[in-house]
Parts: structure tokens; C-alpha cells; sequence
């Protein structure tokens, strides 16, 4: 249930009205006080509540009950935009757009430390690589785990960018300590016990959609994550098993409206996972932008064809510094029309 109070409402009579609220129903109550307006979100079983003595108290706007399961991650509660700083400089949900960039796996830290100097002077604000690596065949490279995320680290030190990696299993947590952005994976959006321990924890997390998931799952998952305390999450489109063969995935370019309006979160896509084809990752990049996205995470990598994991979906640099152009000029004529 949500309930909209009067601009006139004062703190004190919020305050008593709250207490009121969670002491004769038993529900939760979540504030949020934007520009406009005071939103009252009631979390818990909300069926005993009175919506005729609600909507005839004197700070109350509206009332009304929502349908959704999804309560936290739902913009009716919600109204305004998520907006996440992740460090002095890079901010996500706040209309500006970002793009995280590097390999799918970290091979070395020549590689990584190089490919983060090119990929931030093409105008990338993030970057992205993976220590750990599900791979669908067990004989696939996995990555460099721990040591891959040390030399995560030590690109970051070079060029100051904010590193995104992937984490596998709850035990791993505590190794992901100083990662600025936690990626949960595909495979991984429904391992709710991760989510559970992911909302403990103050740490922006990037949720990518499942191979086959419903947006109301997705953000479900985003639920479980927030219901545990951790209002910092960012949605990941990056396709979704059809019927399709032609490319590994299909990307769902219509998610990317229908989030922002189900939704407060901010939302970003990933073309090269979604097309698993690297020149399709510029169209659908350009088409995640014109669509809203708040951001792209993209696969750069120094030699593709000899790439330890998905090469043929991987920009060179010369490439991505191409792309990035498009990208940011076609973001400035639509902030500008």
C-alpha cells in the first residue's frame, strides 16, 4: 500500500501518523521525502488496513494498494530516480551516462593495466573484468580468481577507475571487499542466499537479468537484495534465451523502458553479452542509449582472437574508442532535444 501525504503535512505529524500506522496494523513503514511530495510505502500484510479512514486523515493526498510483489524496487514507492555515487567522479542514475569497459577475464596485468588506460581515454568511467568466470563447459578457462582481482586492483591504481567484477558463492564476500561495483551474473540472479548476504553489505551491486527471466523475477531478485538493507542496486539487460540461434542472446531493448517505469533502479546494458558478435555491439548499444539506459558495460579486450574467454564478442580499443563516440554524441543530442 501507498500513501501520498500533503505537502502541509509537518514532521511531527508524520511521525505520528507513522506510529500509528505500525502500531494498530502491524505493517512496516518505508519514507521517502522527494521534492514534491511525502510517499508512505506499508511492507507486510496490509489487508486489515482501513483505506477509507486512511484517505480521510487531514495529511493524506491518496491511498492506494499495490499489486506488485516487488515493494522496494517498485517506483510507486519510489518515485524518483535511484541515484549511486560510486566514487568523487561517477555517479549512476543521475542522467549522465557511464560505460564500463575491459575484458570478459583478466589474463595479466599487462593486459588489464593497458586495456583500462586506453578504455578510460576513449571516455570509459568504469572497468569491468572477470576474476572469476562461470563457464558453461567445465574445461573453459575460469579465470584467475583471487589473483585476478588483485590485478584488478592494480589497474585501478593506475588509472583511478572504478573496478566492476563478478563474485560466485557467498563465501567470497569478504574477498570482495574493495571492489567498487559487485556483478551478480546471469546464472546467479536467483541464488537467493547470495542475494540475502549481498543485501547485508553497503556496495553498489550490478544484477544482470537470467538467461530465461521474466522482468518481474528480475526484479524480484533486486527485492532480495534490498530487502536486506542494500538500496544500491543497478539492473543489468544483457538478452535473454528466445528462439533466436542467430546470436547468443536476444536483447530485450523494450526491458529498458518498461524497468523505468516498474521501477526507480537504474538500468544498464550490456550489448556484447546480449549479441555475442562484435559488430552488432555497436547498433545495440546505440539502441540501449535512444532507449534510456543509464549506462553499458562492454567487452574490450588488446587481441580478441586470442582472447582466454569470448574474443569474438570483444572490441579492440580502436574499436570501443569508436563506439564510445557514437554513443556519447547520440546521449548529447537526445539530452539536448
Amino acid at each position: 500500500m501507498i500513501i501520498v501525504l500533503k505537502n502541509a503535512a509537518s514532521p511531527e505529524q508524520i511521525n505520528n501518523f507513522t506510529y500509528m500506522l505500525e502500531n494498530s496494523y502491524g505493517v512496516g513503514v518505508n519514507r521517502w521525502d522527494g521534492i514534491h511530495s511525502t510517499v508512505l510505502g506499508l511492507i507486510g500484510d496490509t489487508t486489515k488496513v482501513d483505506i477509507e479512514f486512511i484517505d480521510a486523515q487531514d495529511i493524506v493526498e491518496s491511498v492506494k494498494r499495490v499489486q506488485e510483489p516487488y515493494k522496494k524496487a517498485n517506483r510507486k514507492f519510489h518515485p524518483e530516480n535511484t541515484v549511486i555515487p560510486i566514487n568523487d567522479t561517477v555517479t549512476i542514475g543521475d542522467g549522465s551516462l557511464h560505460i564500463m569497459a575491459g575484458p570478459c577475464s583478466v589474463e595479466s596485468e599487462e593486459q588489464i593495466v593497458q586495456i583500462a588506460r586506453d578504455v578510460q581515454q576513449s571516455g570509459a568511467t568504469l572497468l569491468r573484468g572477470g576474476a572469476f568466470k562461470p563457464r558453461t563447459s567445465p574445461y573453459a578457462f575460469q579465470g584467475l580468481k583471487s589473483e585476478g582481482l588483485d590485478l584488478l586492483k592494480a589497474a585501478r591504481r593506475e588509472t583511478g577507475l572504478p573496478i566492476v567484477t563478478e563474485i560466485m558463492r557467498v563465501s567470497h564476500i569478504d574477498m570482495f571487499e574493495n571492489v567498487d561495483i559487485i556483478q551478480v551474473g546471469a546464472r546467479n540472479m536467483q541464488n537467493f542466499e547470495l542475494l540475502k548476504e549481498l543485501g547485508k553489505i553497503d556496495k553498489p551491486i550490478l544484477l544482470k537479468r537470467g538467461l530465461s527471466s521474466t522482468i518481474e523475477e528480475w526484479l524480484m531478485s533486486a527485492e532480495y537484495i534490498m530487502a536486506g538493507g542494500n538500496d544500491k542496486v543497478m539492473l543489468c539487460e544483457r538478452g535473454i534465451r528466445t528462439y533466436e540461434t542467430f546470436t547468443r542472446n536476444t536483447l530485450d531493448v523494450s526491458a529498458i523502458p518498461i524497468i523505468k517505469k516498474l521501477s526507480h533502479l537504474p538500468v544498464i546494458v550490456d550489448p556484447s553479452h546480449a549479441s555475442g558478435k562484435s559488430w552488432l555491439v555497436e547498433p545495440l548499444a546505440m539502441a540501449a542509449v535512444a532507449a534510456g539506459a543509464d549506462g553499458l558495460i562492454i567487452e574490450v579486450h588488446n587481441d580478441p582472437p586470442h582472447a582466454l574467454s569470448d574474443g569474438a564478442q570483444s572490441l579492440t580499443p580502436k574499436q570501443f574508442d569508436t563506439v564510445a563516440k557514437k554513443v556519447f554524441a547520440l546521449k548529447n543530442a537526445l539530452d539536448q532535444s
